[in-house]
C-alpha cells in the first residue's frame, strides 16, 4: 500500500482491507509504525509488518505480496506516483540485455547479420533502444527522489497528526511523535529552525495531554506516563551516565573543547573547576551525585559554558516519565533506539534487531530500553575515540572539491560503523570536530567522504557523503546523485540500496578509480 499522503479519507478505506506494512530501518519510521499500529489496534484493522533495510529488500517483499497490494488513490487525485515499471525491471530483461551487450562487442557486424538475420537484428537493436528510452525515463524520475537527502517533516508526526484528526492520539502517540522529531534533529535531516517550529507544535499537543492540576497529579499511579517539555542540557545520555562521560563522548562538547588533544583535557579541566564541582562528583553516576548538586546543575553548566564559548548548552527537547522512578529525554530514547537496530552482534539478524529497536519504544518494555542505553553508550565512547584517532593520525585529507577519510581493517571497533545510521553519524561528528580543530578555512567549507569496511570477505565497504559543516546548511546532500554519476563513468561495482542514497556499498578494489571520478566530477 502506497499514498503520498495518509489523510483521513485514505485511511478509512485501508480500515476495510489487509494491510502491509513496509517499514524502513530508522528511529522516524519506526515511531511513525507504532503509531499506526495502535491505530490498526483500535480500529481492529489486520496488518502485516515487513521491515526492509533498503530497496532490495523493499522490491523482494513487493514481489511476494504483489498480488494483495493495491494503490489506494481516488480518481480525482493525481499523487505523481511512479508506475513499478518505470523503477524496475525483471532480472531476466537484464541478463538478456547484458548477454546482447557481450555478443555485440565479441562478433563483427558481419558474422552476426550472416548467423542471425536481419529480423533478429531488429529485434534486438529495438530491445537497447527501448532500455535506453527506460533508464533514461528511470532517471528523470528518480532525479527528484534522489537529487537530495530526504529532509522535511518527520514521518512521526506526519502519523500523529492523522491521529488527532481523527480524534484517537493518545499520549503514547505523542511521545512517538517526539522521539520521531528528535531522531531528525540528532542526524541533521532537518534545520534548527525547523525542530523549534515542530517543538512548538508538540508542545501544545503536551499541554494539552498532561495537564494536571496538583491534586490530581499527587493522586497519580507509580506506572503512570507524563511527558514533559523543558530546556535541557546538550549532554548525550547524562542523566544515565557520569557528567564527565557525557561531556567526554556528546559531540557538541567534545568537538568544542578539542578533547583528542592534551590541551583539550586542559579545558576540560578548567571547566569543571570553573563550575566548582568535585571531580569525584563528576565521575561517578548521575543518579548517585548530591541532591544539593544536581538541583542547580543546568544552571551551573550553562554559565560555565558561556564563558567557554559554548553558548548553545540548552535545548529544547521533551522528557518522559515513567513513575516515579524512570524518566527519559527523548535524545536518550533515540541514541537507544539507533543502537538496539544496528547492533553488531553476530547471532541477531536484521529483523530481530528491528522487532528489538520496535519493542523498545513501548513503555512496557523498560528492560530493553534500558539495554539499548547501553549499547548506546558503547557507540558513543567507540564514535569519539574513533574520531580522536582519526584527527591525530591526520586520516582526514584534502581530495580538492571534498574532504576523505578511511577507516582501515582492524581498526578498533570498526565493526560498529558498518552500518548505515553509525557511519553517518560518525561521519557527521568527525566533520564537526575537524572544523574546530584545522586552521584552513578553505577546509572548514568542504563537505566529508567517509568509508568504513563491511564485509572482508566480498571486499566491500561502506561509503558516506556528509553536505559541509556550515551554519546555514539546509542539510540537503547532493552525494546520492554525484555517487551515481561517479559509479557509472567509471563501471565501479556500487551497490544504492540504501535509502539514504548519500549511503552507497562499493568494491574496495574499485575505490581509488571511483575516488578519481568523484573528484573529476565535483571540481
Amino acid at each position: 500500500m502506497f499514498v503520498s499522503d495518509f489523510r483521513k479519507e485514505f485511511y478509512e478505506v485501508v480500515q476495510n482491507q489487509r494491510v502491509l506494512l513496509f517499514v524502513a530501518s530508522d528511529v522516524d519510521a519506526l515511531c511513525a509504525c507504532k503509531i499506526l499500529q495502535a491505530l490498526f489496534q483500535c480500529d481492529h484493522v489486520q496488518y502485516t509488518l515487513i521491515p526492509v533495510s533498503g530497496w532490495q529488500e523493499l522490491e523482494t517483499a513487493f514481489l511476494e505480496h504483489k498480488e494483495q497490494i493495491k494503490l489506494l488513490i481516488k480518481q480525482d487525485d493525481d499523487l505523481e506516483v511512479p508506475a513499478y515499471d518505470d523503477i524496475f525491471r525483471d532480472d531476466e530483461e537484464d541478463e538478456e540485455h547484458s548477454e546482447n551487450e557481450k555478443d555485440d562487442g565479441s562478433e563483427p557486424s558481419e558474422k552476426r547479420t550472416r548467423l542471425e538475420g536481419l529480423e533478429e537484428i531488429v529485434a534486438r537493436t529495438m530491445k537497447r533502444r527501448e532500455r535506453r528510452e527506460w533508464e533514461a525515463r528511470r532517471r528523470d524520475i528518480l532525479f527528484d527522489y534522489e537529487q537530495y537527502e530526504y529532509h522535511g517533516t518527520s514521518s512521526a508526526m506526519v502519523m500523529f497528526d492523522l491521529a488527532w484528526m481523527m480524534s484517537k492520539d493518545l499520549n503514547d502517540m505523542l511521545w512517538w511523535a517526539i522521539v520521531g522529531l528528535t531522531d531528525q534533529w540528532v542526524q541533521d535531516k532537518i534545520t534548527q529552525m525547523k525542530y523549534v517550529t515542530d517543538v512548538g507544535v508538540l508542545q501544545r499537543h503536551v499541554s494539552r495531554h498532561n495537564h494536571r492540576d496538583e491534586d490530581e497529579e499527587n493522586a497519580l499511579s507509580v506506572d503512570c506516563m507524563r511527558i514533559s517539555f523543558e530546556y535541557d542540557l546538550r549532554l548525550a545520555l547524562y542523566q544515565h551516565w557520569s557528567l564527565h562521560d557525557s561531556l567526554c563522548n556528546t559531540c557538541y562538547t567534545a568537538a568544542r573543547f578539542k578533547l583528542w588533544s592534551v590541551h583539550g583535557q586542559k579545558r576540560l579541566q578548567e571547566f569543571l573547576a570553573d563550575m566548582g564541582l568535585p571531580l569525584k562528583q563528576v565521575k561517578q553516576k548521575f543518579q548517585s551525585m548530591d541532591i544539593s548538586l544536581k538541583e542547580n546543575l543546568r544552571e551551573m553548566i550553562e554559565e560555565s559554558a558561556n564563558k567557554f564559548g559554548m553558548k548553545d548548552m540548552r535545548v529544547q527537547t521533551f522528557s518522559i516519565h515513567f513513575g516515579f522512578k524512570h524518566k527519559f529525554l527523548a535524545s536518550d530514547v533515540v541514541f537507544a533506539t539507533m543502537s538496539l537496530m544496528e547492533s553488531p552482534e553476530k547471532d541477531s539478524s536484521g529483523t530481530d534487531n528491528f522487532i528489538q529497536a520496535l519493542d523498545s519504544l513501548s513503555r512496557g518494555n523498560l528492560d530493553k530500553l534500558y539495554r539499548g542505553l547501553e549499547l548506546a553508550k558503547k557507540q558513543l565512547l567507540a564514535t569519539q575515540q574513533t574520531i580522536a584517532s582519526c584527527l591525530c593520525t591526520n586520516l582526514v585529507i584534502s581530495q580538492g572539491p571534498f574532504l576523505y577519510c578511511s577507516l582501515m581493517e582492524g581498526t578498533p571497533d570498526v565493526v560498529l560503523f558498518s552500518k548505515p545510521a553509525s557511519l553517518s553519524l560518525l561521519s557527521r561528528h568527525l566533520l564537526k570536530s575537524f572544523v574546530y580543530s584545522t586552521k584552513n578555512r578553505r577546509c572548514k567549507l568542504l563537505p566529508l567522504v567517509m568509508a568504513a569496511p563491511l564485509n572482508v570477505e566480498q571486499g566491500t565497504v561502506t561509503v558516506v557523503g556528509i553536505p559541509p559543516e556550515t551554519d546555514s546548511s539546509d542539510r540537503k546532500n547532493f552525494f546520492g546523485r554525484a555517487f551515481e554519476k561517479a559509479a557509472e563513468g567509471t563501471n565501479s561495482r556500487t551497490l544504492h540500496n540504501y535509502f539514504d542514497f548519500s549511503v552507497i556499498e562499493l568494491k574496495a578494489e574499485d575505490r581509488s578509480k571511483f575516488l578519481d571520478a568523484l573528484v573529476s566530477l565535483l571540481s
